[in-house]
């Protein structure tokens, strides 16, 4: 009995990785999750759109859940939503400016009806045998929260994304005060994000590159073209800013930009003046000297409108000598590549590009270690959980915690899918449950698999040979055939020898078949794939997939 009153923490991603944001809380009959977010694809997930988590054990205990509560509104802590709900229809609790982004998402999705509560910084729900309170965090999208999930057991304090900003675009300012008082009060565990554990310091405010703007802005001869992430509302209202001290008009490209940013200013979390904001076909209307473009593709995206603006694929922006270029974020890890590719393509083209390494045109909405600290020493948690973050970053985070004097025995480095079981006193590693990843491929969710990025990865890499041979169904002999049809391969005009050679290799194959009377056509299916791979591996040391294909007359 004692078992079943534990409180138990299950992260079914997020750990181990960046993004993909998702940590379930049970108690007795009760289920909150905190988070349902998305991750983008490796390079090995070819033809993979989005990464989402594995909700298998949620599936099976969906009778427990009582409600899925959101931190904030990036992708990462939100993307999975739309496919979750068409699996479960559970009641979803966050901030004002956090529902409007989902709901605009779920709209895309053809999910109109799903169950939004808006909760306000500082109110409490009752969620089953929970309490959850939203506390005031900063980060670079505004409405951003910390759960505190108050059981029997005791509280557990799920920071979200946060940085410690003191003059933050807004007014509202990080709660330090609330999580002092819940630490005073005793706090079980902390789970804390660890995405900037590795660098020292603080992380500098977001008003520094309100600043680096206005004096880039201010130098500009020509117009100016900015690409952030869609969702750093707080980034987008600088640059709008610096835009209307410099009296230039602002234009929104890309979807996502023209989405978020609509939303935010629709609730109110964008400001700016009538007239501002206007529409691309009109640019043309002014001179270049008035005109700041924001857009997507901060992440060398390939169909982001900066990426298409670089390779000279944009519709309707072409670029100009005079242009500046402003790439105002850091490269996600894996993704340097390919921003480096957007750089070059548009010094190429002779434009001025400014990026992080020579301004400060972008600060991080992730706390760094002498922030981490000050929320460990205002919590002072029994037991420790470092989450968001790669290996590395949960290690490093979990050795902070034991320098502030955390015992080592009570901080745990969890694997997506393990389970730690709370009592007031002592935690303990559970069972394993279900987690991993399910792949989105178009409208195919979890349709595409190991089996299926494997073929993928050997048609990349060594392409496809298709024998087609015609066959006499009775007799079970060749009545035409065989033909031999190359897809990156080899290119077939230059490389005939080596296709009269393979195409006796399968007669040869297909002789021997008749001579044993074998007539199961997967057999020979099997044996002239076995032949011509190893001919063509000892002829070219290359092993294409190969594709016997049978027809019947």
């Amino acid at each position: 009995m004692a078992k079943q009153n534990k409180l138990k923490i299950i992260p079914l991603g997020g750990l181990g990785e960046i993004g993909k944001n998702i940590t379930v809380h049970e108690y007795k009959d009760s289920i909150v999750i905190v988070d349902c977010g998305m991750t983008f694809p490796e390079d090995e997930m070819l033809g993979v759109d989005i990464v989402i988590p594995d909700i298998s054990y949620l599936i099976k205990n969906k009778e427990k859940i009582k409600g899925l509560v959101l931190t904030h509104g990036h992708e990462d802590h939100i993307g999975a939503i739309p496919y979750v709900l068409k699996k479960l229809d559970i009641p979803i609790y966050g901030t004002k400016l956090t529902l409007g982004l989902l709901n605009n998402k779920l709209k895309e999705h053809n999910l109109p009806n799903a169950q939004l509560n808006v909760v306000a910084h500082g109110e409490k729900i009752k969620l089953g045998h929970f309490e959850v309170e939203f506390i005031r965090t900063t980060h670079s999208i505004p409405d951003s929260a910390a759960i505190a999930l108050t059981s029997p057991v005791g509280t557990v304090i799920q920071t979200g994304d946060f940085k410690v900003d003191f003059t933050p675009i807004t007014s509202d300012k990080i709660d330090l005060n609330r999580f002092a008082e819940l630490g005073n009060k005793g706090v079980l565990a902390l789970l804390s994000d660890s995405t900037n554990v590795t660098r020292p310091g603080y992380s500098m405010s977001e008003r520094t590159v309100g600043e680096t703007f206005r004096n880039l802005f201010y130098k500009a001869k020509g117009r100016i073209i900015v690409a952030t992430f869609a969702s750093n509302v707080h980034r987008v209202q600088q640059i709008i800013d610096a835009a209307e001290l410099n009296d230039r008009k602002v234009i929104m490209s890309g979807r996502s930009m023209v989405n978020v940013t609509t939303v935010a200013s629709e609730l109110g979390y964008l400001r700016f003046n009538e007239g501002t904001i206007i529409d691309i076909k009109d640019m043309n209307k002014y001179r270049k000297d008035e005109i700041v473009l924001i857009m997507t593709g901060s992440q060398g995206e390939p169909m982001s409108a900066l990426t298409r603006v670089a390779s000279n694929e944009h519709r309707q922006i072409d670029l100009m000598s005079d242009d500046l270029v402003i790439i105002s974020a850091t490269p996600i890890p894996g993704n340097e590549k390919t921003v480096s590719k957007v750089i070059n393509n548009l010094l190429g083209k002779g434009v001025e590009v400014v990026f992080e390494a020579y301004e400060d045109i972008h600060v991080s909405g992730h706390a760094c270690q002498e922030e981490l600290k000050l929320m460990h020493s205002l919590v002072k948690p029994k037991f420790f959980i470092p989450v968001h973050g790669e290996t590395k970053h949960l290690k490093m985070h979990a050795d902070i915690s034991e320098a502030l004097g955390t015992p080592r025995e009570n901080i745990f480095i969890l694997e997506n899918g393990q389970t730690l079981e709370l009592s007031k006193n002592e935690a303990n590693l559970g069972q394993m449950v279900p987690s991993g990843h399910i792949l989105v491929d178009g409208l195919g969710v979890g349709d595409v698999g190991n089996i299926v990025l494997r073929d993928r990865k050997h048609l990349s890499e060594d392409g496809l040979i298709v024998v087609v041979v015609t066959m006499d169904k009775e007799k079970g002999i060749v009545a035409a055939g065989p033909d031999l049809v190359s897809r990156g391969f080899v290119y077939v005009r230059e490389s005939e020898d080596l296709m009269v050679e393979a195409r006796r290799v399968v007669k040869e194959t297909l002789e021997a078949c008749e001579a044993k009377k074998i007539k199961d056509w997967s057999a020979i299916k099997s044996n002239i794939r076995d032949d011509l791979r190893t001919f063509l591996y000892t002829t070219i040391k290359r092993n294409p997939m190969i594709l016997p294909i049978i027809m019947e007359v």
